[in-house]
């Protein structure tokens, strides 16, 4: 029999709360088994868990992660699953890249304005000292 796992020891594991752990159930994301009340997750529920965080760090929305999931279960060769996953990777690299070239460009007029104002101030306070 393989391991199971309860909703608090996912929750642990993966420093996330019960609360995410149900939502994603609720999204069809993880799909545990009841045992009366009491959910009880399998191994592929803890990998699925993982993969779904791990999506969510690098910036992925969980219609993404599901269209990821749903391509293990219809793929056992995962050949179509692994080049989805790369496709989906190069566009969330192109996505990241433009959103560091705008941050660096922020970055620049705010040194820009600091300088400016810098400047500002030090006219203020040598104007001031002169009268």
């Amino acid at each position: 029999m393989s391991r199971q796992y309860t909703i608090s020891d996912l929750a642990q594991m993966y420093d996330t709360t019960t609360r995410t752990i149900r939502y994603y159930e609720e999204l069809g994301l993880l799909r545990p088994e009841r045992e009366g009340s009491r959910r009880v997750y399998s191994e592929r529920d803890r990998v699925r868990l993982q993969l779904i965080l791990r999506g969510r760090r690098l910036g992925f929305h969980l219609d993404e992660i599901q269209e990821l999931l749903d391509l293990y279960d219809l793929d056992p060769t995962e050949v179509y699953q692994l080049r989805e996953v790369i496709r989906k990777g190069d566009e969330k690299l192109v996505q990241i890249e433009a959103q560091i070239r705008d941050l660096e460009a922020i970055r620049e007029e705010l040194l820009d304005l600091r300088a400016r104002m810098e400047r500002l101030l030090a006219e203020k306070i040598r104007g001031g000292a002169e009268s």
